[in-house]
């Protein structure tokens, strides 16, 4: 498609600009994108948030669980050189996701186009030049797992045929709090925890048939041990002590794996009970 190879490279030309102009990296040089619950954007915006945009050096970065609606937060002075894409909530206070990148995406949308889902702000996907990136906040399951079922029988299969869907056109990267321990080796204590919400056999099952759609989990192409934690309970000093769980994620297509340079965990990065997750990307 002539179109599409052209708007392609308008798209890295006015990208290669807008480096220039706010001095960030070549376009040649990786492209960090980084993913990151901050369980409440207006508690995390008084944790040295902004000092993090710029300190991250990340060319995109997915935030989840922002609990807040953008005109909550229209009076804030956001640091120059980021465009800012919403999805919030219906309920007050209440999940939502929010996309910050350097360059502007070809097409931002939110949702996946299936009402009864995209009323709790959890999906924006966006399109880029290689390929599509989708940030998610998955519904957790519940105390007493009251929305397992919901989760198994109707989200998940709506989210991979949103997924397939963007796949038709381009490779897909998803990214977010997928409210999961995959494998015993993502957490710290598979035992204890085998029927509580994230470790049931049922959603491990669910991250299975995503990935088996046709997802990579990047960590995993790296880091094959255990000890690597992106989320902790505030309770009995968890995150001191690394009792933690792998339940964010950058999962990419199979076709974007030559690509993919490093994928990295950020404990040290405070502020939520979730810390960043990203990956860097880089194309010859």
């Amino acid at each position: 498609m002539p179109g599409a190879n052209l708007l392609a490279t308008l798209w890295q030309f006015l990208a290669t600009c807008e480096c220039l102009v706010n001095k960030r990296p070549n376009i040649c040089d990786p492209l960090r994108l980084i993913s990151w619950n901050v369980n409440g954007l207006r508690a995390i915006l008084t944790k040295g948030f902004f000092n993090f945009l710029e300190e991250s050096a990340a060319d995109v970065i997915c935030l989840q669980e922002i609990k807040v609606r953008p005109d909550q937060v229209a009076d804030l002075q956001w640091p120059s050189g980021w465009h800012l894409f919403w999805n919030a909530a219906q309920r007050p206070g209440y999940a939502g996701t929010l996309l910050l990148t350097r360059s502007l995406p070809l097409l931002v949308t939110t949702g996946i186009e299936v009402p009864e889902h995209d009323r709790e702000g959890r999906v924006i996907s966006a399109e880029f030049p290689h390929f599509y990136l989708v940030n998610v906040y998955t519904p957790n399951s519940g105390r007493l797992l009251a929305r397992l079922d919901y989760r198994i029988r109707e989200w998940t299969p709506a989210f991979i045929n949103h997924l397939l869907r963007l796949g038709r056109k381009k490779p897909v990267i998803f990214c977010g709090d997928m409210n999961v321990a995959h494998q015993e080796i993502d957490l710290a204590r598979p035992r204890q925890n085998i029927r509580n919400a994230g470790f049931t056999l049922e959603e491990r099952e669910a991250f299975s048939k995503i990935l088996n759609a046709g997802f990579l989990d990047t960590f995993r192409e790296f880091y094959s041990e255990g000890g690597h934690y992106s989320w902790w309970s505030y309770q009995n000093s968890a995150r001191v002590r690394n009792i933690g769980w792998r339940i964010d994620y950058f999962c990419v297509a199979p076709a974007l794996r030559s690509a993919l340079q490093s994928a990295f965990i950020w404990p040290q990065i405070a502020g939520s009970d979730h810390c960043p997750v990203g990956i860097e990307l880089k194309y010859q």
